[in-house]
């Protein structure tokens, strides 16, 4: 007789309370937690010679570091081994799929070679980490020594500064694959998730000192604060969940004395299918003027007059969220447009027997996609770009500065993502284990 269904209805206590009873699952999970500790651990190893007063005002000038740091989790402002975090691997990633545009095989290998062609694409990726975080590890440094942030390197010194800062972001990826493959979710996402939530403990106690400063007058403040952050979150939830569920039906075939097919199934379509992408492109690019402008400002003349004036018009808090809105929609535009492919699915449909009820297959398929996409997409596109400008918002209302990864941004979005990935893979392995009790 089949038991009944109610386990899997569990609260969230039992649940945990589950997880560390069974003995691989909390394993699993112990050793991600492990490898978290090894990376904070590096994350606060410095490379030497580091001015820590002139280190804290660079970061203060430039937001670009800031936000790198922030992904680092406090590494970058360290000038930790792994200074780079995750940097070098992301970009050479995204770099290869931007290329499967342009080269066919590529694009062949990636997309339907199936895990064969995955896998040596993830290595492609690997190699190309090398370089990138090489020339990365030049440029911080050099930016660095200009900045007095770190003293004069002797040629030897800085070639072995490079090759620690290389050995460290291979180092990373490769913890990143070995959660992937030993532990419980994505291991790159974890990584990030863990660098953006390593200064939660610092906020806390950054928020106590301001609370004892300013008195209670601060409080009302503190508690909107946490109301609209609990908002959002909601809402990041609500939609990064949500989909736009397209009916495909499959054809009966006769194979032999089998019949197949004649089944109806969706084709989900994402409300957000660029995820964070569109808002790190929009913000680089929105960061990359002002930085140029700060280390143009001191070199006088023509040139340092018309840095500075650029630096100033780009500190207007309007225009900069202005702009900062229309690049994420634009750039979630343009980056669905890299990585999804209408013309594609149609194709991989026919192929399989599948239909869309009521449209013809091939062509009218890709174009009934093509306007079911366009639509949902404005509506991602918007949700992206009020993410993007809310922790502006929300600072200038309530007056509280900490905690930013909870209200908006690139930050909230990789953490909801990772949370509700990783407690998702937690949840298929309890109801995998449950159903082999039946």
């Amino acid at each position: 007789m089949k038991k009944p269904a109610a386990p899997l209805n569990k609260m969230w206590y039992q649940r945990i309370t589950q997880i560390f009873k069974l003995p691989d699952l909390r394993n699993k999970i112990l050793f991600v937690l492990g490898i978290f500790a090894i990376f904070r651990i590096m994350a606060n190893i410095p490379i030497p010679g580091i001015n820590a007063e002139n280190l804290k005002n660079f970061f203060g000038q430039f937001q670009m570091f800031g936000l790198l740091n922030m992904f680092t989790g406090g590494a970058l402002s360290h000038l930790s081994i792994v200074m780079l975090g995750l940097g070098p691997y992301i970009t050479a990633t995204i770099i290869f799929q931007l290329l499967t545009m342009i080269f066919p095989q590529l694009e062949k290998m990636y997309k339907e070679e199936g895990e064969a062609g995955r896998q040596k694409f993830n290595q492609y990726c690997r190699i190309a980490t090398v370089p990138l975080a090489a020339l990365q590890g030049y440029g911080m440094l050099a930016i660095f020594q200009r900045q007095n942030v770190i003293s004069a390197l002797s040629p030897s010194l800085f070639l072995t500064s490079i090759l620690t800062i290389i050995a460290g972001a291979l180092f990373l990826m490769w913890l990143g694959e070995l959660i992937s493959e030993k532990g419980v979710g994505n291991g790159v996402s974890l990584l990030i998730f863990a660098g953006i939530v390593a200064d939660f403990p610092n906020n806390i106690r950054q928020l106590i000192l301001q609370t004892q400063t300013a008195g209670a007058a601060r409080i009302p403040n503190i508690i909107l604060f946490f109301v609209m952050a609990l908002a959002i979150i909601v809402g990041v939830v609500l939609v990064n969940e949500a989909r736009r569920n397209i009916p495909v039906s499959y054809a009966k075939r006769v194979r032999g004395m089998r019949l197949y097919g004649g089944v109806s199934t969706y084709l989900p379509l994402n409300i957000n299918p660029a995820g964070v992408i569109p808002i790190i492109f929009a913000l680089s690019i929105l960061l990359f003027p002002t930085m140029i402008a700060n280390f143009l400002g001191g070199a006088g003349g023509q040139v340092g007059a018309i840095a500075k004036s650029i630096g100033v018009w780009f500190q207007n808090p309007w225009l900069h969220g202005i702009l900062y809105f229309l690049l994420v929609v634009l750039f979630t535009y343009f980056y669905t447009a890299v990585t999804f492919d209408p013309k594609t699915i149609s194709t991989n449909l026919q192929k399989m027997g599948g239909f869309i009820p009521g449209i013809r297959p091939g062509q009218s398929t890709a174009n009934f996609m093509y306007y079911i996409l366009n639509r949902v997409l404005l509506v991602g596109a918007l949700f992206l770009g009020t993410i993007a400008v809310m922790p502006s918002i929300v600072q200038g209302v309530t007056q509280v500065q900490q905690f930013q990864f909870l209200i908006g941004g690139t930050s909230l979005l990789i953490v909801v993502s990772v949370v509700l990935e990783t407690v998702s893979q937690i949840n298929a392995q309890l109801q995998m284990r449950e159903y082999e009790t039946f």
